[in-house]
């Protein structure tokens, strides 16, 4: 929080790259900032400790939780603090209004208060605690991967909000660091969790789709008024100043990735991508902005309104993912998984077709027959409660609860710090590509080859309890 997020953002590809990129320039496209180099630096640093692929830790009968980062954190709160065998220890932020009203969700949820912090680097002093095992960070992109790697040191399991990380060194640094630690490193990708995401993992696994080759995902959202006007301006504009590709991947591809098995017998090689010139930003601001003191007619943006980057594997498949959030369309991730005997779509309607007859999609009550058939053991289990709690309709619920049994268990958590490596990685390698006038660049392989020996994470059975 000392940093100062203006500089942050400026130069998060700086020691990686020689690239020009500033305010100073106005640049409007990509091209007036000139390129960066292909490739990403340290390819495969060598190793500073074993695979955490499948790690299983001493089992933890009740979490003791550091909530750092009120602002998406607060809604993590009021979840945690619903779920038995957790403790809520600590909460930290910046804004003391914050604070007090997580201290008043813990009170109407018949909770303790929690130690308070306030002060700028008050987070150390939370991971420095012997009361807590797992920091909750929700803070800024820029402390995402400092607050994991001092809490990792002080002996603490971390779960981070999206995307872990913006740069490939900081996702080595982050894999590098759970390696050395034994500890658990969690991206918080909440949409994993999504009701038909979940439905469509279990339709994958039990063969209904066959053997799936291409999928689909996005983060379409129009945002523009709140990057000016809201919380957004905080981070996504300032962010959209100064680079390009696509900042936020982890929505559509986390889901996907997760049934293609990414890092669990397959793995991203390399990507190419392309991006529209910025349009939708500087009209928006133009025709809402005219005499706000805030913009002026020589404000530009970098990041292009429709990124689309297309992924290969090492397997021969193929994924899809694009983001815009500056242009006037419905919110939709896509969620799209194809395979040999049938296909699923979530946006704009759940939509699902099989064999024998796939040139249309199942009929109503098809439909309905095969959800239910097909849903998650997880949604099954937790879902209404998660519906009721909520958090983005209840998949925040389910994410945390399932974070929380598998740490109380001593299971192998859903997402390893490979699959928050992998997936944060696409936002400097998409701009790579889109500087380079769309040419491939490779991904590293952030599990050292693990991968090729480890399966895909099954679908949770259920059977009185649930399994890991």
């Amino acid at each position: 929080m000392s940093i100062n997020r203006r500089q942050f953002l400026r130069r998060s590809l700086a020691g990686s790259a020689a690239v020009v990129v500033g305010k100073e320039l106005g640049a409007a496209t990509p091209a007036a900032v000139g390129t960066l180099p292909l490739q990403a630096e340290d390819a495969s640093p060598p190793s500073k400790g074993k695979s955490v692929l499948g790690l299983r830790c001493k089992p933890l009968k009740t979490v003791r939780i550091g909530v750092v980062g009120l602002g998406r954190g607060a809604g993590a709160v009021k979840r945690l603090a619903q779920i038995d065998g957790t403790e809520i220890v600590a909460i930290c932020d910046l804004n003391p209004k914050r604070v007090e009203n997580s201290q008043k969700t813990l009170k109407n949820s018949n909770r303790k208060e929690a130690v308070a912090y306030t002060g700028e680097e008050d987070w150390k002093k939370i991971c420095q605690r012997d009361d807590i095992d797992l920091i909750y960070n929700a803070t800024p992109w820029e402390l995402h991967v400092p607050i994991a790697l001092y809490a990792m040191d002080h002996g603490k399991h971390v779960a981070i909000e999206v995307p872990a990380a913006l740069t490939v060194k900081d996702c080595w640094a982050l894999v590098d660091k759970a390696e050395e630690t034994q500890l658990h490193c969690m991206m918080l990708e909440n949409c994993c969790y999504d009701f038909f995401e979940l439905a469509t993992l279990n339709m994958a696994r039990q063969g209904l789709l066959g053997d799936v080759i291409h999928a689909e995902g996005a983060y379409i959202h129009d945002l523009r008024g709140e990057k000016f006007k809201g919380y957004y301006k905080h981070w996504r504009l300032e962010y959209s100043k100064y680079h390009t590709g696509n900042p936020y991947p982890t929505h559509g591809l986390g889901p996907v990735a997760q049934i293609m098995g990414i890092n669990q017998g397959d793995r991203m090689d390399y990507l190419s991508s392309v991006s529209t010139n910025q349009y939708g930003l500087s009209l928006w601001a133009k025709e809402n902005l005219e005499n706000d003191e805030r913009i002026t007619h020589s404000e530009r943006y970098m990041l292009g309104d429709m990124n689309t980057t297309i992924i290969h594997t090492v397997n021969g498949k193929s994924i899809m993912i694009q983001h815009d959030t500056t242009s006037p369309r419905p919110y939709s991730r896509i969620h799209l998984v194809q395979g040999t005997k049938g296909m699923a779509v979530k946006y704009p309607n759940q939509k699902v077709a099989v064999q024998p007859d796939t040139h249309s999609y199942l009929k109503e009550g098809d439909h309905k027959d095969v959800m239910a058939q097909y849903e998650h053991p997880l949604s099954k289990y937790i879902g209404e409660r998660a519906k009721k709690v909520g958090g983005h309709g209840g998949m925040d619920f389910i994410m945390d609860w399932r974070l929380i049994y598998c740490l109380q268990n001593g299971y192998p958590l859903d997402q390893s710090v490979y699959d928050a490596a992998a997936w944060s990685c696409i936002v400097e390698l998409s701009e790579r590509s889109v500087l380079n006038k769309s040419c491939s660049v490779a991904i590293p392989d952030f599990t050292r080859g693990a991968w090729r020996d480890y399966k895909p994470w099954p679908v949770i059975d259920m059977q009185g309890v649930l399994h890991g």
